[in-house]
């Protein structure tokens, strides 16, 4: 095999995504200083996940609940937390804004990733398919963080809660990121997982007891394996290219989220080590008038 040929991402990728089972019941992902659990019963289903770049026409926020952007930062090191928090929330604000039209956005904060976890602050990329929140918590985070940054505000019609990724280590990378259009996901694939802080990590019964008004804690979107899923990504992405990923979008008669995950893409050799940034916040689009 040649250099060329090792060089060359395919038209599409047969591999597997993880997925909850059918019969899991209880689920759950507790949190407690230093570790977590997640009482969801996970398996690896068949999927083929097509390359986006050799589409007809690219994906697109509204009919896919995903997009691709050039987007140049002026961040060096994204172990800079600093540097950070001092440059990267205007970035994000000015993607947001002219992907989507939204007024303003509310950053949340983000997250380092990497296969290889060598420092503190990194995690491994999310290895099953999931959505940020579910519609409930979407719904309350986005009042209440508009009601803290607006409180005489005119209110607003829509906002959509998102993350912008990005990877800065060179390509190819060996766990690139699979996103899922949103209208290939019913509601019948979707469940919630909901978060559990705890002091402990709870053992045996003690973690599928009831918990009282655990349909108000935070929660995000789990999804069972249905071959009608229709899964993308972009190979070889460069540090000057950003995904932007919808989890929830108030307007639903557009593709109002995306699942995604990462999956290792074994069909590259010469794939560098996956590190990349993605960074949470809220558009809204405030009432006029």
């Amino acid at each position: 095999m040649d250099s060329a040929t090792l060089l060359r991402p395919g038209a599409a990728i047969d591999t597997e995504i993880k997925y909850l089972v059918p019969t899991s019941r209880i689920n759950r992902r507790f949190w407690a200083p230093g570790a977590e659990y997640n009482t969801g019963v996970y398996d690896f289903y068949p999927a083929t996940i097509r390359n986006a770049r050799l589409r007809d026409t690219p994906p697109t926020l509204d009919e896919h609940g995903f997009c691709l952007a050039k987007h140049p930062t002026k961040v060096t090191d994204f172990a800079d937390a600093d540097t950070l928090k001092a440059i990267y929330p205007a970035e994000v604000e000015d993607v947001a804004k002219r992907l989507t039209g939204c007024d303003f956005i509310h950053p949340m904060g983000g997250q380092l990733r990497s296969p290889v976890v060598g420092a503190a602050g990194v995690q491994p990329p999310a290895a099953e398919a999931h959505v940020d929140f579910n519609t409930p918590t979407a719904n309350a985070i986005a009042k209440v963080f508009y009601d803290q940054m607006r409180p005489d505000g005119p209110g607003y019609d829509r906002f959509l809660c998102f993350s912008l990724w990005r990877t800065f280590s060179p390509p190819p990378q060996d766990w690139p990121l699979a996103l899922c259009e949103g209208p290939s996901i019913g509601e019948e694939d979707s469940i919630s997982n909901y978060k559990v802080d705890v002091d402990e990590i709870p053992t045996g019964a003690d973690l599928f007891a009831p918990i009282p008004g655990e349909e108000k804690l935070l929660a995000a979107t789990i999804f069972k394996y249905s071959p009608g899923h229709r899964w993308w990504y972009y190979p070889d992405m460069t540090r000057d290219e950003v995904i932007f990923i919808k989890f929830h979008d108030s307007d639903h008669s557009r593709a109002w989220r995306s699942p995604h995950t990462a999956f290792h893409d074994t069909t590259r050799p010469d794939a560098n080590v996956r590190r990349s940034y993605e960074y949470r916040a809220i558009a809204y689009f405030e009432k006029k008038g």
